[in-house]
């Protein structure tokens, strides 16, 4: 990204748009009761109370009754359908980890294994995006949860940290390739988590190639266990690398979400918070979803920017926008266009 003599003018960068996590599948219901939902209602309205606080982006999973995450599709579908009614302006933003299962025998015998993930191009209503990694790489997310933090918790059950150790996101090129044709013939625009300049490059290179023709929107994850860590370097070379026209999103774990949102929020870029990225302040005391979209509301206008209403939200974003073609899709996110025969040194984009 160029960054000016006037960039960090708050009158010079899009309002903030703001994502939330309100559902943290990683913990049970009674790790924190107050601010976990369960039941389809309460699910609901976390995405209305979330919306009212100042958040336009939902980044969605969904529980069962049991309080466990659900595989089930038509929960999905559920959920999706009742936050649409209750905040239609707000961004639908379902997390991409998800492997469906199947709910009877019919669907058993039509899924094959591989194509349990690529339902979530399947879901309807249809979501604005569906989160996609880059690249199969380790997700051990215990690897910065540290031992106080988890204390009382479930994650502090042996068997629970050595599955969370242990998880890997299984992102392969024909996996993604399949998936980024799937997500675009469905209307769904592809949210990109990224765990480092590997994926960023990666990704480059697949829409230089023509598998994805949209806009780029982006989340630089900085949880460390095979993602970058939480280093301010590691975010600033990704910042650095990352595409002119893009939007780029900060997500990190615990005491270290503050002040990568913070971070973000004073070069222009955006934040993400809730309960899926801590579930603690700084003092290492219980703070829901509600509180941290709050506290970044406090925290962006501190710097002079203004917080995106929903359907301002969806302009950054360019949700619903396409390109039919590679250059339009380098130019539209100011990337170099692919180098044609004779050109000499990097091509110059077109003025």
């Amino acid at each position: 990204m160029q960054f000016l003599d006037d960039s960090l003018h708050p009158e010079n960068q899009d309002k903030v748009v703001i994502t939330t996590a309100p559902y943290g599948p990683e913990w049970m219901p009674e790790d924190f009761p107050e601010d976990i939902p369960v039941t389809m209602e309460e699910q609901i309205q976390k995405a209305v109370d979330c919306y009212n606080a100042g958040a336009t982006v939902l980044h969605l999973h969904v529980r069962e009754l049991d309080g466990k995450g659900s595989k089930r599709l038509s929960k999905f579908n559920e959920l999706i359908a009742g936050v649409r009614a209750a905040v239609p302006d707000m961004i639908i933003q379902v997390g991409g980890s998800i492997s469906f299962a199947p709910e009877d025998e019919g669907e058993a015998a039509k899924w094959l294994s591989d194509d349990t993930r690529h339902m979530l191009a399947d879901l309807e209503p249809k979501p604005d995006q569906v989160t996609v990694a880059i690249n199969t790489t380790q997700m051990n997310i215990m690897e910065l949860l540290y031992p106080e933090y988890l204390a009382g918790t479930s994650l502090s059950n042996p068997a629970f940290m050595a599955a969370y150790s242990e998880m890997t996101v299984p992102a392969g090129p024909a996996w993604v390739e399949e998936h980024l044709r799937r997500l675009q013939a469905s209307g769904i625009q592809p949210h990109f988590q990224l765990t480092g300049i590997h994926a960023l490059e990666t990704l480059d290179r697949l829409v230089r190639k023509g598998a994805y023709k949209g806009p780029l929107n982006l989340t630089w994850i900085g949880i460390g266990g095979g993602f970058d860590g939480p280093n301010p370097f590691n975010f600033f070379n990704f910042v650095h690398r990352a595409p002119d026209g893009c939007t780029v999103t900060a997500e990190s774990l615990l005491k270290n979400v503050l002040p990568f949102n913070m971070m973000a929020m004073s070069m222009g870029l955006h934040p993400r918070c809730g309960i899926e990225d801590t579930i603690i302040d700084q003092h290492g005391k219980r703070f829901t979803s509600v509180q941290q979209i709050e506290q970044c509301v406090r925290v962006a206008r501190e710097l002079g920017r203004e917080i995106a209403t929903g359907k301002e939200a969806r302009d950054i974003y360019r949700i619903g926008v396409h390109y039919e073609t590679v250059d339009e899709t380098l130019a539209a996110n100011g990337m170099a266009p692919n180098r044609v025969a004779g050109v000499k040194n990097l091509p110059l984009r077109a003025a």
